[in-house]
């Protein structure tokens, strides 16, 4: 009897035993599915928040939507510049070469980098045989001036003696043929000698203009003639040009007498220049023309090299936005403004170039718009935002 008691409350206890171990079973599954619940909810309200969307963010408060700083840009006057480059030229290059029949070189009197004068000689050639040339030609017209003046004379006293009836008028008549003659002949030796006089000074290669030696092609001891090719190259009063190539719109916006700002390559230097001609024409593979830029003479201007220039193409009225504002995809510029329900809209723009003052914004902007300042990388269009003006802070 005590025996089946005893047995009876070992049962009791191992039942007991069993019905807590179920139990904590069931808590741990219910804690385990509660916290999983929990997580996904994190999930998906962290997800909305991330990425802008959902009922979730749409019924944020103001305090929890992120705050941007925006401008109101308006339009103000913006001096259009062109910016171009270019080849750097001589404005009026003048190539001096052999104008007479040319000999051996026999002085060299300017190199390149000097400044020359107007007829100022260049370099000489020998002229040895030359001068022999116009002695023997001097001494012809002195030759004929004497015979000249026997023929003058004869014809003199016989005229004294027609009246007398020593002297025929057939004598006259030969005579004075004679005298004729011999002025003829002095007049063809006179010739003979100027020509041959001239000639010799074309022997030295003079300076046609005034300006800057660009190149010097002679040396001493060198034969030259017609045919040797240009020996020096000037700039008609060391004035420079850049030829600034730009494309067809660009052209068409500038006009001749417009300022312009020339930096040559490797300098520092801020040269001021005017567009003195522009190119009639196009060219049909690059697409752009030429306008060049007239420049006084600078250290820093050597024809050959490149130079940047910036063409002022008159003012318009546009807004400026800083460059922090201003985006740039594959599908081209681009900002974002607030609207009126503090939702991120993407804007489309077309820039008109960078200056000091910032972007300018050819299309796209009225002017009215808040234009998002900064941090556009991290906002999405359609997310809602807190506005803050920029010069009120935020």
């Amino acid at each position: 009897m005590n025996y089946e008691s005893k047995l009876s409350g070992e049962d009791l206890d191992v039942s007991m035993l069993d019905d807590s171990v179920e139990k904590g079973r069931k808590n741990r599954r219910l804690m385990i599915i509660t916290i999983a619940i929990i997580a996904l909810i994190i999930a998906v309200v962290t997800y909305q928040l991330m990425s802008g969307g959902g009922t979730a963010v749409d019924g944020a408060e103001d305090g929890q939507a992120p705050v941007v700083t925006v401008i109101v840009p308006g339009k103000q006057d913006v001096i259009r510049t062109i910016n171009a480059t270019g080849t750097l030229a001589a404005r009026r290059e003048i190539p001096v070469g052999v104008v007479g029949e040319g000999g051996r070189v026999t002085n060299v009197y300017v190199d390149a980098g000097d400044w020359v004068r107007p007829g100022q000689i260049m370099a000489s050639i020998d002229r040895s045989v030359q001068n022999q040339q116009a002695a023997r030609l001097e001494a012809s017209v002195a030759s004929s001036r004497a015979e000249l003046n026997l023929a003058q004379a004869n014809l003199d006293r016989a005229a004294r003696l027609v009246d007398r009836g020593f002297i025929s008028k057939a004598d006259i008549d030969r005579l004075t043929a004679t005298r004729d003659s011999s002025a003829a002949q002095l007049r063809v030796s006179q010739a003979q000698l100027a020509e041959t006089r001239a000639r010799n000074r074309f022997l030295n290669i003079v300076a046609p203009k005034g300006g800057l030696v660009l190149e010097r092609d002679v040396e001493v001891g060198q034969t030259v003639s017609p045919g040797s090719g240009i020996l020096f190259r000037l700039a008609q009063n060391g004035e420079m040009e850049l030829q600034a190539r730009l494309s067809e719109s660009d052209l068409a916006s500038v006009s001749v007498g417009v300022s312009t700002e020339v930096v040559p390559v490797g300098t520092s230097k801020v040269l001021t220049g005017q567009i003195w001609q522009i190119s009639p024409v196009i060219d049909a593979q690059s697409r752009q023309g030429v306008a060049k830029i007239a420049l006084k003479f600078d250290d820093a201007l050597r024809p050959g090299g490149f130079a940047s220039a910036k063409i002022q193409s008159g003012s318009s009225q546009a807004a400026v936005l800083p460059e922090s504002a201003v985006h740039d995809d594959d599908k081209g510029n681009y900002v974002y403004i607030v609207d009126k329900d503090n939702k991120i809209v993407r804007r489309g723009i077309e820039t008109a170039g960078v200056s000091s003052a910032g972007v300018t914004i050819a299309s796209g902007l009225a002017g009215n718009e808040r234009v998002v300042m900064r941090a556009g990388g991290f906002l999405n269009p359609g997310e809602t935002v807190r506005a803050v003006n920029e010069d009120k802070g935020a």
